[in-house]
C-alpha cells in the first residue's frame, strides 16, 4: 500500500508532462486516454475516408480490408494520416425483395385481391362529375406493379350518354422516355368505336407491359371542340387490386418532355392481368417469405455486430439500408465525422471501388488541395435527369442536374463537411448520393477541381485514383497486380 502511494505522484507527474506535450502524447500513455474527455481523445487525421456499403456487402468490405485498407494501415508514413470507416445503415428493410414495389426502396407491394379473367377499365367517371374547361392536350402517368395487357384505348364523350362523339381525338400510350407511341387509337364522329360506361373505346394490338413499366397516356383534340376531361383526382381509379398505380405531378413525376398539355384524364384504357394465377400464388406465399426474411435479418444483424466488434471500422447510421436512402446515409456520416473526429479533408467512395491511397495523398500535396472550399473529383456537367429505373428522379424538377462528382470517389474540405453536417436535417435528398451532393453544393458554390483520374466507369488507367464497379475478386486481383509490379493495369505474369 505504501508503494502504491509513493507511485501515484510519479504517475501524475508523467501524465502532466505528457499533457504539456499535447493530447497526442497523452494518448500514447497506456490507460490514460480512456480517462480524457471525448474531444481530447480525438486523434487528428489529414483525411477521413467514408466507404458507402450495404449491410449485406460483407465480401466487398472483406476485399477492401485485404487490399488498399490493409496496405494503408500498415504503411509507416500513411497509416496515421487517414481514418477509414464503412458507412452502413443501422436497419435492413423488413420486407423481402419480392414484396417491395421496387428493389431500390422499402415500400410494400400492396396488391390484394387481384381481378382475374376479366377486362378492367382503368378509369371510372363518378356520377355528377364536373368536366374541366376544354383543353387541347391532356395526359396521365401510370406505373405497372404486376404485368398487364392493354386491350383498348378510349375517350370521354361530350354530352348525354348515348350521344355521338363530337370531335376528332387521338389517344396514344407511351413508354417513359420514348418518343414513339406503343399504342395509338384515333376517334372521330364517323369512327367513334364502342361506347362503354360513358367512354368510347377502340381495340389496340395487345402487348404485355412488364412489372415496373412506366407510361403516359395522352389525348389530343384536332379541332376547336377540344376534349371532355376530368382532373386526375376526379376519376375513380380501378387498379385491379393494386397492380396499377396512377402517378401525379404532386408525387414528383414530371410530364415527359415530348408530352404537351396538362395533367388530366380525357378518356381511359382497358387492361387485363397477365398470369394472374401466379400472382395469387405469390401473394399466398408472402407470410412464409416474411418469416424467412425475418430470420435472415437476425442472422445478418448478428454477423454485422461480430464484424464491427472485430474490425471496429463500421459506422452504423440511423437509416433503413436501401439504395434510395443512400443520400441520407451520407448526411448522417458527415454529421458523425464532425462530431467524432478531427480532420482536414474527407474522401467519399464506394465498397466496389479500387482506390489508390498513396496516389490520393501525393495528389493532394501536388495540387495544394489542403485548404478550405475544395471539391476535388471528376465532374459530370448537364447530366440529364432520369425518369425511370434505378436512377429515377422523383424530386428534382429540372431537365438536368447541377455539376456533380461521379460516385467512385471525391474529396471535400472540412468546412464543406461542417456545412453539410450542420444542415443535414434540412437538406432534401434526391435519387442518388452523387446527384444529391451536386444539388447541395450548388447552394454554396465550392471551388471545383476537375480530375479525370477519379474514373466514372469500370476501367483501368495508369495513375487512376479510383475506379468503380469491381467485384471483390476483381478488386483483389487488381491490388495483387499493383503489389507485384506497381501497376494494376499492365502487369506481366
Amino acid at each position: 500500500m505504501r508503494g502504491l502511494l509513493l507511485l501515484c505522484p510519479c504517475v501524475l507527474a508523467v501524465a502532466f508532462h505528457l499533457w504539456l506535450q499535447g493530447p497526442e502524447a497523452a494518448l500514447s500513455w497506456p490507460g490514460l486516454a480512456a480517462s480524457l474527455p471525448g474531444w481530447q481523445r480525438r486523434r487528428h487525421h489529414e483525411l477521413v475516408v467514408g466507404v458507402l456499403s450495404a449491410r449485406g456487402n460483407r465480401d466487398q468490405r472483406s476485399a477492401i480490408r485485404r487490399t488498399w485498407l490493409q496496405h494503408l494501415s500498415g504503411h509507416p508514413a500513411l497509416g496515421s494520416r487517414a481514418l477509414v470507416r464503412f458507412i452502413v445503415g443501422s436497419r435492413g428493410c423488413a420486407l423481402p425483395a419480392p414484396d417491395r414495389e421496387d428493389p431500390y426502396s422499402c415500400h410494400l407491394l400492396n396488391i390484394s385481391r387481384p381481378v382475374l379473367h376479366q377486362e378492367i377499365e382503368a378509369f371510372g367517371v363518378p356520377h355528377g362529375a364536373i368536366l374541366l374547361p376544354q383543353q387541347r392536350v391532356l395526359n396521365v402517368h401510370f406505373q405497372v406493379l404486376h404485368p398487364v395487357v392493354i386491350t383498348r384505348l378510349g375517350v370521354l364523350h361530350q354530352g348525354e350518354a348515348g350521344a355521338a362523339l363530337q370531335s376528332n381525338v387521338t389517344v396514344r400510350l407511351y413508354q417513359a422516355e420514348h418518343e414513339e407511341a406503343l399504342f395509338t387509337a384515333r376517334f372521330s364522329p364517323a369512327s367513334a368505336g364502342v361506347q362503354v360506361n360513358g367512354l368510347w373505346y377502340k381495340p389496340v394490338e395487345q402487348f404485355i407491359l412488364p412489372e415496373g413499366f412506366q407510361g403516359t397516356v395522352t389525348w389530343e383534340s384536332h379541332d376547336p371542340v377540344g376534349l371532355a376531361s376530368l382532373s386526375a383526382h376526379g376519376v375513380i381509379v380501378n387498379d385491379g387490386g393494386g397492380v396499377l398505380k396512377i402517378l401525379t405531378v404532386e408525387e414528383g413525376l414530371l410530364p415527359y418532355e415530348f408530352t404537351e398539355g396538362v395533367e388530366g384524364v380525357a378518356g381511359g384504357f382497358v387492361y387485363t392481368l397477365h398470369e394472374g394465377e401466379a400472382l395469387v400464388r405469390h401473394l399466398q406465399a408472402r407470410p412464409e417469405r416474411m418469416a424467412q426474411h425475418h430470420i435472415a435479418m437476425q442472422e445478418e444483424e448478428a454477423f454485422l455486430q461480430r464484424e464491427s466488434a472485430t474490425y471496429q471500422d463500421i459506422v452504423f447510421v440511423d437509416v433503413v439500408d436501401t439504395y434510395r436512402n443512400v443520400p441520407s446515409k451520407l448526411l448522417h456520416f458527415y454529421r458523425w465525422t464532425v462530431e467524432s473526429t478531427s480532420f482536414d479533408l474527407l474522401l467519399k467512395t464506394d465498397d466496389d471501388c479500387y482506390i489508390d491511397m498513396e496516389n490520393v495523398f501525393d495528389s493532394i500535396l501536388d495540387k495544394k488541395l489542403d485548404r478550405p472550399n475544395v471539391w476535388w473529383g471528376n465532374f459530370r456537367l448537364n447530366w440529364a435527369v432520369d425518369t425511370t429505373g434505378k436512377w429515377q428522379e422523383l424530386e428534382y424538377r429540372s431537365a438536368a442536374y447541377p455539376a456533380f462528382a461521379c460516385g467512385s470517389g471525391y474529396v471535400i474540405s472540412k468546412d464543406i463537411v461542417e456545412w453539410l453536417s450542420s444542415n443535414s436535417e434540412r437538406l432534401k435528398t434526391y435519387q442518388g448520393e452523387d446527384v444529391s451532393m451536386g444539388i447541395w453544393m450548388a447552394a454554396i458554390g465550392p471551388m471545383r477541381h476537375q480530375d479525370s483520374l477519379w474514373l466514372c466507369e469500370k476501367k483501368c488507367e495508369t495513375g487512376m485514383l479510383s475506379s468503380p464497379q469491381y467485384s471483390p475478386e476483381e478488386l483483389i486481383q487488381l491490388w495483387n497486380q499493383k503489389e507485384r509490379c506497381g501497376n494494376p493495369c499492365a502487369c506481366e505474369k
